[in-house]
């Protein structure tokens, strides 16, 4: 099956992994200006060994030295060593420029099998901060492999997408539009200017950012590390730049685990359609859930429950919730604050915590704490991360969704029907990339990636970000797709499930025992 390069999610939700972690704080990455390097230049002046030892590593002609560099690691607090890669701006060009993305290492306490890659989602979520979070993985990884977490290009401590300020940031988050004529076109004309800030401030680097980019990136950092094939493990949209990997790269495929998978053969349409019932499933299961519990705010059965949840949305657009302090939660900011305990249900109580606020006191002070760890503010109005737009500037080159407005009226009236509580939350994602200053990549691969080793795909039944029918449809795409089913809640399994995922993640990634296909956990 031959398609063009997988899109990313274009719905309001993104997928990234952080979200899950029992609302943790997240440290925030020191700020990094967007810098090339001059054109041809790899770590200094390439000498001929590093570029023999790419060309044995498997380099495309012209980035040799690329895959040959050396990386220079040191130690950098906890036992962790930090390292930084070059990579070309353009996979197409060797001419282009050199652009930086860094990495960070727990070794292998063990005897090593090889280096562990590692991605959390997003796209924009970052891979130094996940490996910080080492607890989470399996004392067999840790033994085993080097786990190696990376900021994809544009992501963190890379050379990165740089688009607002802070205060514009918080503004254009803050945005919440009525979906009749004059609402539409503010939001389209915001997006507008959001891709022009995003273009001037960042530069030749934001059409350099989609999902096969990321994934030559890993090929590249595969040879550098020195594995003959690629380990990984990806959550979230980390699956979708993992198919897209074995999709480019089959015959380097080592033991891959996806895990919260996206479905890569949907185009962003039908991807903001299907994640706006899972996330309405879920929501479901939450009110069903505070329901059967003591103090719960929302009365009577679960769809009046919902009818509450969705009459606080709507209430907010026009009068947004007020606060102790000076800001107050507005539609966008209530429906993130609702979202992101639903990738969790360690969660919920939470949530529960804040619709009583709302409802019983008429204040939004937790609402607004959850909408600002969805979005990754701090308190002071600064940003932890550049997430919010690297993910539209992924979103933009992977896929553009449905532009016309009629056809848009029409899709956005079917998910209102399909999710009534949060679907209009997921409409009109045509608008999402509207004159996006770079058009979409287009480059073709084969996505059942024939020929590659067993790829094991897991899928959580109530997963309301990547819905569980995702992961059926990925492992059927894949050639050699083995699928996984954690019987659940929430967002992604191995890490915060049961043994039963444990074991069939860490038997395949360190033993490459091959879980049963159709396993049920």
């Amino acid at each position: 099956m031959i398609r063009p390069a997988r899109r990313s999610p274009a719905a309001v939700v993104s997928c990234v992994l952080a979200t899950v972690l029992l609302l943790a704080a997240c440290a925030a990455p020191p700020k990094v200006q967007t810098t090339l390097a001059e054109p041809g230049t790899v770590a200094g002046t390439p000498d001929p060994d590093a570029v023999a030892a790419g060309a044995a590593a498997g380099a495309p002609a012209g980035f040799e030295a690329y895959y040959g560099q050396l990386l220079e690691w040191t130690d950098c607090g906890s036992g962790f060593q930090c390292a930084t890669a070059d990579a070309p701006l353009s996979w197409q060009d060797a001419a282009s420029g050199t652009i930086e993305v860094a990495l960070k290492k727990a070794p292998a306490r063990g005897n090593k099998v090889g280096s562990l890659l590692i991605n959390p989602g997003g796209p924009g979520g970052s891979g130094v901060e996940l490996v910080e979070g080492i607890d989470r993985f399996g004392g067999r990884l840790r033994d085993g492999f080097d786990i190696v977490g990376f900021d994809p290009r544009g992501v963190g401590r890379s050379t990165r997408v740089v688009c607002l300020d802070d205060a514009g940031l918080d503004e254009y988050l803050t945005a919440s539009y009525p979906q009749d004529e004059e609402g539409l076109e503010e939001m389209a004309q915001n997006v507008r200017e959001f891709g022009a800030a995003c273009a001037q401030n960042t530069g030749a680097l934001l059409g350099n950012v989609d999902t096969q980019s990321v994934a030559r990136d890993l090929d590249m950092l595969r040879a550098v590390l020195g594995d003959p094939k690629l380990n990984y493990l990806g959550y979230s949209y980390g699956t979708d730049l993992g198919a897209t990997y074995a999709g480019l790269f089959p015959d380097r495929v080592g033991r891959l685990v996806l895990d919260g998978a996206v479905d890569v053969t949907l185009g962003s349409d039908e991807i903001a359609e299907e994640q706006a019932v899972g996330f309405e499933n879920a929501l479901r299961a939450y009110v069903a859930d505070c329901q059967d519990g003591p103090n719960c705010p929302l009365g009577g059965n679960v769809d009046t429950g919902l009818r509450q949840v969705r009459a606080m949305l709507d209430d907010a657009l026009d009068h947004p919730i007020p606060t102790s302090g000076k800001r107050e939660v507005t539609q966008s900011l209530a429906f993130y604050g609702v979202a992101v305990t639903l990738y969790d249900e360690g969660n919920w109580a939470i949530l529960t915590e804040a619709l009583t606020e709302v409802f019983q006191e008429g204040t939004g002070d937790t609402l607004l704490y959850l909408a600002d760890f969805y979005n990754d503010r701090n308190s002071d109005g600064t940003f932890k991360s550049n997430s919010t737009e690297v993910f539209k500037a992924v979103g933009c080159l992977d896929d553009q969704a449905e532009e016309d407005l009629g056809k848009m009226r029409d899709l956005a009236g079917h998910i209102e029907q399909v999710a009534p509580t949060v679907g209009s939350f997921f409409a009109y994602s045509g608008l999402s990339c509207v004159d996006w200053p770079f058009p979409p990549v287009q480059d073709a691969y084969d996505v059942s990636a024939p020929g590659a080793a067993p790829i094991v795909v897991i899928g959580t039944t109530n997963d309301p970000a990547t819905p569980y029918k995702w992961a059926e449809g990925l492992a059927s795409t894949l050639q050699s797709g083995v699928l996984v089913t954690y019987e659940g809640e929430g967002h992604t399994a191995y890490g915060r499930s049961n043994q039963c995922i444990a074991g069939a993640v860490e038997n395949y990634l360190v033993d490459g025992t091959v879980p049963r296909d159709g396993l049920t956990c």
